[in-house]
């Protein structure tokens, strides 16, 4: 299968114009701990419903140890799970989804991994609605380490319901 066209020159991206740090994203998002999967959104565009973000990839993630012995690889579970949270990043920030409303991950399809993430990378983020409603998403996200996309999936949001319900 031929690699996706990006969604956004790369080169255009600049990551040290941090638009949400971790603080403003913990104000968005009620991911915690372990379950943080993006340091940082660094662009937003509402008018193409185009957000950018990015991880870095700690030596002390919770995964590294078992997967694998000596040679950790971020679970791709985890990579969908970043794209999941950037999704809904922008979703709830930009007032889509309701601010008493969760937006859940309701699926993920036509991932393809393309190389391994590793600790000491930088996965890059970039996400760009294909259909976006206040109880409905779905988003085509691709991830970079450098110049290289490292994996792309379609991911579905859903409202979850009230907050305080959950």
């Amino acid at each position: 299968m031929p690699l996706p066209d990006p969604h956004l020159d790369l080169s255009q991206i600049d990551l040290t114009h941090v638009a949400a740090d971790a603080d403003a994203i913990r104000r968005v998002l009620p991911h915690r701990f372990e379950m943080e999967m993006l340091t940082a959104v660094v662009r937003v565009e509402r008018e193409r419903h185009l957000v950018v973000g990015y991880k870095d990839v700690r030596p002390d993630e919770f995964w590294v140890r078992g997967h694998f012995p000596g040679h950790p690889i971020m679970p791709g579970v985890l990579l969908c799970e970043a794209a999941a949270q950037l999704t809904a990043y922008y979703t709830r920030s930009e007032g889509i989804c309701p601010a008493s409303e969760l937006m859940g991950l309701g699926g993920v399809e036509e991932t393809r991994f393309r190389r391994a993430v590793r600790p000491g990378d930088r996965l890059v983020l970039v996400g760009k609605g294909v259909r976006v409603r206040p109880r409905y998403t779905h988003f085509n996200v691709q991830g970079y380490v450098g110049s290289e996309m490292a994996f792309h999936t379609d991911v579905i949001g859903i409202a979850l319901g009230p907050l305080e319900d959950l």
